[in-house]
């Protein structure tokens, strides 16, 4: 059985690439801090706690497992905070990710598959957006993943470290089978917190601009399933092992989804009428991002099985209401435990 390192494999995409990691025959082992991550998530390989700052803890890892690939999804994510405190952003993604890459190369890694995003292309000029088009990050997050990307590339040129940058879109959903989800604390994504309105987990979902430049007024998005983005990883590690290069591809299903018709979906999943109150426009939220996945689909024969907006929407509702349920029996254990 191959093993692969994933940095941040206890996080909400992570896990899902160690589970897609595990069918396919390989032995996840998580890597993670557990700042953001979950250890109940790591289900299916070895855990390692620790920072991928930490060079030697690194290379222990490595020379235990002898990985022949590494899975990098470790990294700060929130574009607000991104712009508040930069160094923050700038010191753990690329700092430690330049810290990773150094020990994949003294390890004898062969590939390194790494989350990027659609931020490194800021706010386009056309949709949908090709591998082509501008890069043109507008915030601390976007630019430090453009900034990993092009260690990559240079990683590759000089050392032979063969890699593929996958530009995702937004990431939504939960494993069908119910048994990891988003679970972000404090959670700042459209769909999960949609679904929290519905359950009354929060007051109401605020809706940040009706005028945008959009059929319905509302921001335009594709979003893919995390199952769906968990085996891309897969596939795109078989490419790299294969066929060595430094490749960058976008993942997305190429069809949009306002916030009016997410709220839609939600309601039709759940039955119930959504409390929304309209906000202001976000600065720097474009109106319409959308991927053109041509490439993913010619080189990697990457399709998008479960991205259809109301599949969706009911895992992670599934998801919601099992961890609702879960937490509920935590309390009452906890409450019993404190009883005299």
């Amino acid at each position: 059985m191959k093993t692969v390192i994933v940095t941040g494999g206890a996080g909400y995409i992570g896990s899902h690439a160690c589970k897609a990691l595990h069918q396919a025959g390989y032995l996840p082992v998580t890597y993670d801090n557990l700042s953001q991550g979950n250890e109940t998530a790591v289900r299916w390989g070895p855990l390692v706690v620790a920072d991928i700052s930490d060079r030697a803890e690194l290379d222990r890892t490595i020379a235990r497992y002898q990985p022949v690939g590494a899975m990098h999804f470790a990294a700060f994510t929130s574009v607000g905070e991104s712009v508040t405190d930069p160094r923050k952003y700038y010191r753990n993604n690329v700092a430690g990710a330049l810290t990773l890459f150094e020990a994949a190369c003294a390890g004898g890694l062969k590939a390194v598959i790494f989350s990027s995003t659609a931020a490194v292309y800021g706010v386009p000029e056309t949709v949908p957006i090709t591998e082509t088009s501008e890069l043109r990050p507008i915030n601390p997050y976007g630019r430090s993943k453009l900034m990993m990307e092009q260690m990559l590339s240079d990683f590759h040129q000089a050392y032979g470290l063969a890699s593929m940058c996958l530009r995702y879109f937004n990431a939504a959903g939960a494993d069908p089978e119910g048994e990891i989800g988003e679970d972000h604390d404090p959670e700042t994504h459209l769909i999960p917190r949609a679904l929290m309105a519905a359950s009354g987990e929060i007051s109401e979902l605020d809706l940040f601009g009706t005028d945008y430049e959009t059929p319905d007024g509302t921001a335009i998005r594709d979003y893919i399933h995390v199952t769906d983005l968990a085996q891309a990883h897969v596939l795109a590690l078989r490419y790299a092992l294969e066929k060595g290069g430094a490749s960058q591809f976008n993942l997305g299903t190429g069809a949009g989804f306002s916030v009016l018709e997410i709220i839609a979906s939600v309601e039709r999943v759940t039955g119930r009428k959504l409390p929304v109150r309209i906000a202001h426009r976000r600065e720097g939220d474009p109106a319409c991002l959308v991927a053109d996945p041509t490439c993913a689909k010619r080189e990697l024969d990457f399709v998008a099985h479960h991205s259809d907006i109301d599949s969706i929407v009911r895992t992670a509702w599934r998801w919601q209401e099992k961890k609702r349920d879960r937490d509920m029996q935590a309390r009452k254990s906890n409450a019993s435990a404190a009883l005299p």
